[in-house]
């Protein structure tokens, strides 16, 4: 029964695309802006990006679907967990709408393939043209075997993109099933946060840190309010625009939290993004997962560096975190030495330290500090919401129309939100 809806997933998915692309409401230039001069000076949508996919060292050049890929980054299941899908389900009856329209969309014709971008170990990314628009877009077109069918990740993935429509997520325009691929098209973009830290190293502008990390929150809340987790957050899975538009992208490991489930699983996110409460064997987590992440990525955008690079497994990653965070108890965490991982974990006592301490340029953005302690707090239930996050005193030099933007709508509609140049920044 369980393998029987998944098919059914994977046809309503197909169904729900061919559809909505029949009459070219989400056509893959959908959300092109109408300010773009050409596709050769902005080759990609306010709202544009792809996934990332974990690539060899000779993809370093396309950073939109590099993965770093830290030793830690113990996500072996990501691959692992396959779903049979017929390989016959796109002549049903199912798609007869497409049929009857004859719609370009869900038709590997309608693109044609520019270049190799990245090789995972399921699938390859494609920049692409659309043929019927001339509009780049990227093909993530992921392989399909006989004996193991649809990697769960990819049903997932393409299951909560349809109904995440946002400015700062990742669109998914079309699903395209052949014999033996599955590929999903989305919208083009240059590069990802890594390759952006990496092409400026010794951190960020203060002021690109605060439109990038505003982006990343908005998105987040976006998705917090209807109920989605996404589970894996990291610089590799941040596109960015040469506008400098952030999106969400690699749904892969996300979840519906409304889903019934007593626990989640506690081998989510990157080793070096990875929560506390996680790494200490706790699987019953919420939005608060999500927020350690965004921590983590604000102060190595600051720094420059990974804030806590555990290089051998979840316990030196934990020691990583109470040697800047302190060693959590009862008094502050109740509850904390009930988790799986504590007793064995825990062997020394560290006190807090200051952020400071370690990134001494902190100290000198208002509200910085105050803001980065509150996304990291290791007690779950104490770190701030991605809504209340974005109402900080640290976004408070950002125009009040900001906060009251449509959901399809860039921040850089307004006049005062611009880019500022990353070679010698003075804070």
């Amino acid at each position: 029964m369980r393998q029987f809806r998944k098919k059914l997933s994977l046809k309503n998915l197909k169904r729900s695309f061919s559809r909505e692309n029949s009459f070219g409401e989400e056509g893959p230039d959908a959300h092109f802006s109408p300010s773009d001069e050409s596709l050769d000076s902005s080759p990609f949508s306010p709202t544009g990006s792809e996934p990332s996919l974990v690539t060899d060292a000779t993809n370093n050049n396309h950073g939109h679907v590099r993965r770093m890929k830290s030793e830690g980054d113990n996500l072996a299941g990501r691959s692992k967990h396959k779903v049979k899908v017929s390989t016959d389900f796109g002549k049903r009856r199912a798609l007869s709408l497409q049929e009857k329209t004859c719609s370009p969309f869900g038709k590997l014709e309608t693109y044609k393939k520019l270049c190799l971008l990245g090789e995972g170990s399921y699938a390859k990314v494609y920049k692409a043209t659309n043929k019927v628009n001339g509009g780049l877009v990227a093909l993530k077109e992921i392989r399909l075997q006989t004996d193991e069918g649809t990697p769960f990740t990819a049903i997932r993935e393409a299951s909560l993109l349809k109904d995440l429509k946002h400015v700062n997520i990742v669109c998914l325009h079309d699903i395209i099933h052949t014999k033996s691929n599955l590929t999903f098209v989305f919208e083009f973009v240059q590069t990802d946060l890594s390759t952006y830290l990496e092409k400026n190293p010794g951190g960020l502008n203060p002021h690109n840190v605060k439109l990038f990390l505003f982006q990343l929150l908005r998105g987040l809340a976006y998705c917090h309010r209807r109920k989605v987790l996404h589970r894996d957050l990291k610089p590799q899975n941040l596109l960015i625009s040469e506008q400098g538009e952030l999106k969400l992208a690699d749904f892969g490991l996300a979840r519906a939290k409304s889903v019934p489930s007593q626990t989640y699983s506690n081998e989510v996110v990157t080793l070096w993004y990875r929560p506390p409460d996680v790494l200490l064997g706790s699987k019953d987590y919420s939005w608060q997962l999500d927020i350690w992440g965004v921590g983590c990525i604000f102060l190595e955008m600051l720094w420059g560096h990974p804030v806590f690079p555990g290089v051998k497994n979840h316990k030196d990653q934990l020691q990583k975190i109470f040697m800047l965070l302190g060693t959590p108890t009862e008094e502050d965490w109740p509850g904390v030495e009930n988790l799986t991982e504590y007793k064995e974990t825990v062997t020394r006592t560290h006190r807090p330290r200051p952020i400071s301490d370690v990134i001494p340029k902190i100290s000198e953005i208002p509200g910085a500090e105050k803001f980065a302690s509150q996304l990291l707090q290791m007690n779950p239930r104490k770190r701030i919401s991605a809504d209340l996050a974005m109402k900080h005193e640290y976004f408070s030099d950002l125009p009040d129309a900001i906060h009251h933007l449509p959901d399809a709508s860039s921040i850089f509609i307004l006049p005062e939100i611009k880019i500022a140049s990353e070679h010698r920044w003075i804070v």
